[in-house]
């Protein structure tokens, strides 16, 4: 077990063998744990004792785990918000992700599993290098961790910002699939490869939402490029 000092995790599911069982294997990991059954409760806990990350089932009766994800993401652009779903399909996971989710796991997990994923979201930390990262456009502000098109003020999820901070960090050139991986999750990913085009076709609707042009290149059979066409 690893002591994690005050690191708080809230964890929403409506069956009570998934709460009971990230209960125990997460407080066992040295994090305090709460626990809501309701999408009601769950907002209640979050304001009352704020969590640095939040494992959320997608669907519970009354409000699902999607509605309470955007209200979280409203409330905290910092917070980091893991989905559980039993949903896989590229649109499920393009629908959570706009909503504000950072990563997302398929139902039934694996608890090592998802305990790699929760530890992937918090080490996330001051980031390294320049406090704006620029290329044509587009500018990042490290500390904000905002984008910038222009003058538009872009807000992004924590993965959005992780992975658009890694291409900015090396403009013209390609970032593989591998390295993205590696360096944005930080672990031997043991899902659906295609999380990372789920994410980059976020990241561009985000940042093309006014018609700009696109900076974010598909080099086939290599990776990604922030470079103008």
């Amino acid at each position: 077990m690893t002591a994690h000092n005050d690191v708080r995790i809230l964890v929403v599911d409506d069956d009570p063998a998934v709460t009971s069982l990230l209960r125990r294997g997460l407080t066992y990991e040295g994090y305090h744990v709460d626990t809501a059954a309701s999408g009601t409760e769950a907002l209640r806990l979050a304001r009352e004792r704020p969590p640095a990350l939040v494992v959320l089932d997608i669907m519970m009766p009354g409000m699902d785990g999607l509605e309470v994800c955007s209200r979280l993401r409203a409330a905290d652009r910092s917070l980091s918000i893991l989905l559980l779903t039993a949903k896989d399909a590229p649109m499920d996971q393009v629908i959570g992700l706009e909503t504000g989710a950072d990563d997302y796991i398929t139902k039934p997990f694996n608890f090592d599993v998802l305990l790699a994923h929760v530890r992937a979201l918090l080490r996330r930390g001051t980031p390294l290098g320049p406090d704006i990262l620029t290329y044509a456009d587009l500018r990042l502000d490290t500390g904000a961790r905002v984008a910038y098109r222009g003058d538009r003020q872009i807000n992004l999820t924590t993965t959005e910002y992780e992975l658009l901070r890694l291409l900015m960090m090396h403009p013209r050139q390609v970032v593989t699939k591998d390295q993205i991986m590696e360096r944005v999750w930080g672990y031997d990913f043991s899902g659906s490869t295609n999380i990372v085009e789920v994410y980059v076709r976020s990241l561009r609707r985000k940042l093309e939402e006014l018609g700009e042009q696109r900076l974010i290149q598909t080099v086939r059979g290599a990776g990604y490029a922030v470079r103008e066409e």
